[in-house]
């Protein structure tokens, strides 16, 4: 699984860097079918926006987007979002799962 992290017009430190390395990878804790996390940090005039691309093996991938002052916390707002959808897309699959029959019909 690969992490790639970018910036458009400006920078990212790198305690920021690894602060959102380190808590992207931890999204393989809710489903391991994560083949690349993409996080592109936009710096525009006063404000951050956060983008957070996530792909999967054989499925869609998941986006989310955060905006605000700090890339740590905008970063933190966009996984959180993240993990949202992940748990609801993984929770949708069990019980997918679990609405087949086990057997014939009943009479």
């Amino acid at each position: 699984m690969q992490v790639k992290v970018s910036s458009r017009h400006g920078t990212i430190r790198p305690e920021a860097h690894e602060h959102i390395t380190t808590k992207a990878e931890k999204l393989l804790t809710y489903f391991e079918r994560v083949t690349e996390i993409e996080v592109t940090v936009d710096f525009e005039h006063e404000k951050v926006k956060v983008e957070i691309l996530v792909d999967t093996e054989h499925k869609h991938d998941f986006i989310s987007n955060s905006e605000g002052e700090e890339v740590s916390v905008t970063f933190d707002a966009a996984l959180h979002k993240m993990e949202h959808q992940i748990r609801k897309y993984k929770e949708k699959l069990q019980d997918h799962r679990r609405d087949t029959p086990m057997s014939g019909p009943v009479e």
